[in-house]
């Protein structure tokens, strides 16, 4: 029996009233139980309006999305039980001190929640006595993602959810999305640190203007990342022999020596270099960040 995706989104579009183009057009992608999945894109993709729509803040224009089988729109009340959400902008009750705020959330999940939360706050060194408008950005993100967490959801929607936190209290929240993922949880994350992106997800997804532009494993953007080679010829290296090999991209070329991005099977660039006195070749990874740049730009369109 096939494992049900726990959100599966189909055609999804919103439109804002005159305006030209939409900023989410036609996005069709599944999470699966116990995945983590990054949503990745420049500033204005439609990465807060993609979540928006799931939580049905937003009515979608086109397009449909299920969550754990329910209709995001018709049974928005349902979902939302079983969803542990974090907005980008997370900033509420500002007369309440974080305490107040999490037994209040208590009271409405069930008390179970009460000492998972608990074991959060201590664990992100969360300051809880203190009014949450009186509280930094960090520690608001930290009650932000105790919110999140403290119920164990099924499905976690998350919106740059370690931003402002300190280098170990990133690594803390990386424990959570573990710990989630281990339960079975489904994990959306819109981010922007790459290295988190890395660390923590099993696939990524990145938007641009709107539209899904590629989707990849994590583990097969570090493989390519890993097929880039600085070559050293003795002699003038044949630059435009080598750009004629399918899948290689020559990034950089001075001299003797040459970059070289690699897609796919090296049998031929090998073949290549054999025929030609090599004085170095070094295989060095490239950073993720840059990987995920030309996606970013014209270049990484499919």
């Amino acid at each position: 029996m096939s494992v049900k995706p726990t959100i599966d989104i189909r055609g999804l579009t919103k439109q804002y009233s005159g305006t030209a183009s939409p900023s989410l057009s036609d996005l069709t992608l599944q999470v699966m139980p116990g995945e983590v999945y990054g949503f990745l894109g420049p500033n204005g993709a439609g990465k807060s309006t993609t979540i928006r729509v799931l939580m049905n803040f937003l009515q979608p224009t086109a397009g449909s999305a299920e969550i754990l089988g329910h209709d995001i729109v018709n049974d928005s009340v349902v979902i939302k039980q079983s969803v542990g959400y974090l907005a980008g902008d997370f900033d509420v009750y500002p007369k309440m001190t974080g305490t107040q705020f999490i037994s209040y959330l208590a009271e409405l999940h069930g008390n179970s929640s009460r000492k998972y939360a608990s074991e959060i706050a201590k664990r992100l060194q969360a300051v809880t006595n203190k009014k949450l408008g009186e509280l930094s950005r960090g520690q608001r993100q930290k009650i932000g993602i105790i919110q999140a967490f403290m119920h164990k959801p099924t499905v976690l929607i998350l919106d740059e959810p370690s931003s402002g936190l300190d280098p170990l209290m990133q690594e803390v929240f990386y424990e959570l999305v573990a710990e989630a993922k281990q339960r079975g949880a489904a994990i959306f994350i819109s981010s922007h640190i790459m290295a988190e992106v890395q660390k923590i997800c099993d696939r990524v997804g990145v938007i641009r203007e709107g539209k899904l532009i590629t989707e990849r494993s994590v583990t097969d953007l570090a493989t390519e990342a890993a097929q880039t080679f600085d070559v050293t010829f003795a002699g003038k290296p044949p630059v435009q022999v080598l750009k004629r090999i399918p899948g290689l991209t020559v990034t950089n070329h001075k001299d003797t020596q040459v970059t070289l991005h690699m897609h796919g099977e090296l049998q031929q660039l090998f073949k290549l270099l054999g025929q030609h006195k090599i004085v170095s070749i070094d295989t060095r990874t490239l950073d993720l960040e840059e990987m995920f740049l030309h996606y970013y730009s014209d270049g990484g369109v499919k």
